[in-house]
């Protein structure tokens, strides 16, 4: 990965949470929480995946429809959350895989 590369996520990243910032302050509060708890849960495509700029579209125009952000994904935002991750690999599973001794992985 070249300097390049890392300005570009940045600029990336940036117009990103512009996009956060805009949104009404519920929306904002709980993409908030999605975003730390896929970080703590991990899927592994995260950082190059469609998942949090989906969630924006997703909330955008709930806010244009003129929704609350609970009555979009519930009141279980962590539900709502794995039911987006039910099929992606995350690091749990990951880690999972190591300590469990599957052929394929090192032991340590």
């Amino acid at each position: 990965m070249g300097i390049q590369d890392i300005i570009e996520g940045k600029k990336q990243w940036r117009a990103h949470m512009a996009r956060v910032k805009a949104l009404p302050p519920d929306y904002q509060i709980v993409y908030q929480e999605m975003q730390r708890y896929f970080f703590k849960v991990g899927p592994v495509d995260l950082p190059d995946g469609p998942l949090l700029s989906g969630i924006v579209d997703f909330f955008e125009e709930g806010a244009a429809n003129g929704k609350g952000v609970l009555q979009l994904i519930g009141n279980d935002v962590a539900a709502f959350c794995d039911d987006l991750i039910k099929d992606s690999r995350t690091y749990a599973d990951i880690y999972q895989q190591s300590i469990s001794g599957k052929p394929g992985t090192a032991d340590k």
